[in-house]
């Protein structure tokens, strides 16, 4: 499967995952097809700056060389850069936005899960935007704030509406074709050029 291609620069390269496909090598033989490998046969000196789960579709930003991988990853714990995601969810609160603050950790016991915990957990924030209601599902608008692993779905999930076709959080009795879940768009400042950066990856759902 060849990579699209959303934006590419002597400096960066935005690709579009595919849902289905890991961000970087897993554990095991059979989980070394990835984002990550797949670019690095064309751009050897790629390198990761930020991840999508595997079942999770949409814009990634990869650096190209060590020291964009510095600069672009320091955007990201600095917060610098806006993320948009596009989510699917069968029944939604009755407001149209608002903001979701469940702190959240790893399930230490339970791993790759992550869980709400007011006690020991890490900030998270999820503003949200519902985008388009119908009769059997709700089209919503989901900016993190933070980057927590799992954080969009958690907080759907902790909100009492899971993504729809999340096998981990959520609760669907026939198996759905993907997780409603996509990477949509990506604001931010180039880190060379100074350029204001505004990149989205079309939604397949």
């Amino acid at each position: 499967m060849s990579l699209e291609i959303i934006y590419q620069d002597e400096h960066i390269i935005a690709l579009n995952k595919p849902q289905g496909l890991l961000s970087v090598p897993g554990i095991g033989p059979d989980k070394q097809d990835c984002m990550i490998a797949r670019l690095m046969e064309s751009i050897p000196e790629a390198k990761v700056v930020h991840r999508l789960d595997c079942y999770t579709s949409g814009i990634m930003l990869f650096a190209i060389g060590i020291e964009m991988q510095r600069a672009l990853s320091r955007i990201f714990h600095d917060r610098k850069i806006q993320k948009q995601y596009i989510a699917v969810v069968r029944e939604w609160f009755d407001e149209d936005e608002g903001v979701i603050k469940y702190p959240m950790r790893c399930d230490i016991d339970n791993r790759p899960v992550q869980i709400v915990d007011y006690e020991h957990g890490k900030s998270a924030v999820t503003y949200w935007q519902v985008l388009q209601r119908t009769s059997g599902s709700v089209r919503l608008l989901l900016k993190p704030e933070t980057g927590r692993t799992h954080q969009l779905r958690v907080h759907c999930m902790a909100s009492g509406y899971p993504i729809i076709g999340d096998g981990l959080y959520g609760n669907d009795e026939t198996p759905q074709p993907r997780m409603l879940l996509h990477a949509d768009k990506l604001f931010f400042e180039h880190p060379v050029s100074g350029e204001a950066m505004f990149l989205s990856a079309e939604c397949e759902f």
